[in-house]
């Protein structure tokens, strides 16, 4: 069985549990003004909570770049008892503003970085000082890419990635802007020397495709669904249908559920919702009685271990 690396360290693939996929719990972004969290104490409340509905570990995907706080998320995860699997890598373009180094750094300082925040520990002002590295290391690579599209700048960090993958086994996470882009996303990272079982596409459901899913699945990848409670974008209702259908179709192993509450207004320790807690709370409970136990501990732990254990290639 392999390892997963937490902001406390590596843990047995068997020991992550239950998983929430893909959130955010510090966040810093110019493409969302106004909507930046950063509060231990809330963060504390907020996570509790979830962990009280039965959550046993979170994906940070917070990147380089954007308010990734790898001390607090060491001491959230002390507080709360709940594992917590930080983000190396680089977000799509939007998410930088123009001259940021993110934007102009050529591949290998961009690979640098990231093999240091895997091998060594994260830097705790994203690599926008000196300051030395914090002990906790990162255990899976963000990218992403824009809408209908990979931009040049987002094809060099996913090159980035795919070398950090390649000298450490870390798995690649990424960012599909409305669910666009998976199968050139998938060829990019293969052709980099990327195996198909490292790479997790975020937000699929956002595009909620049966056949397209079905073919992504079938290339080896694991897909990751992220908008339980986000009404704005369609009802619970719907993403239960498609989950359904890829569960009767055979992919339930290929398939992660997440929150993915990149906003403050998103967290009740903020005022907002739908929260931590409507992952187990709400959501989960209604997929249950649509697709079975045995499908549902494949959705939150059986697949989520596999998918962000390291695994060398």
């Amino acid at each position: 069985m392999g390892e997963v690396v937490t902001v406390l360290g590596p843990i047995p693939e068997e020991h992550l549990g239950v998983t929430d996929a893909h959130d955010h719990l510090f966040l810093r972004s110019p493409a969302l003004p106004g909507q930046d969290f950063d509060d231990v104490d809330k963060a504390v409340e907020e996570l509790g909570g979830a962990a009280s509905g039965g959550l046993q570990a979170v994906v940070e995907v917070t990147p380089i770049g954007l308010g990734r706080r790898p001390a607090k998320m060491r001491a959230l995860s002390e507080a709360t008892g709940v594992h917590i699997v930080a983000a190396t890598g680089y977000h799509r373009d939007a998410h930088y503003e123009e001259g940021h180094w993110v934007r102009v750094a050529s591949v290998e300082i961009l690979a640098e970085r990231i093999l240091a925040d895997l091998q060594r520990g994260m830097h705790p002002e994203d690599w926008l000082t000196d300051a030395p590295l914090d002990s906790a290391r990162a255990g899976v690579i963000k990218s992403g890419a824009s809408y209908q599209r990979i931009s040049a700048r987002e094809e060099r960090r996913l090159i980035a990635a795919a070398i950090g993958t390649r000298e450490t086994g870390a798995p690649i996470l990424v960012h599909t802007e409305i669910g666009t882009c998976g199968h050139e996303i998938i060829d990019l990272l293969t052709r980099e020397g990327v195996n198909p079982g490292r790479i997790i596409l975020a937000h699929l459901d956002r595009n909620p495709d049966f056949e397209l899913h079905a073919e992504i699945a079938a290339r080896g990848v694991t897909l990751e669904y992220d908008t339980p409670g986000r009404i704005k974008y369609r009802p619970d209702s719907q993403l239960i249908d498609l989950v359904d259908a890829m569960v009767r179709a055979g992919h339930e192993g290929a398939l992660m559920l997440g929150l993915d509450l990149g906003q403050r207004d998103y967290f009740r320790s903020y005022g907002g919702g739908p929260g931590l807690g409507y992952l187990m709370d709400s959501f989960v409970p209604r997929l249950r009685r649509r697709v079975g136990d045995d499908a549902i501990r494949k959705i939150l732990v059986d697949t989520p271990a596999r998918a962000f254990a390291m695994s060398p290639q």
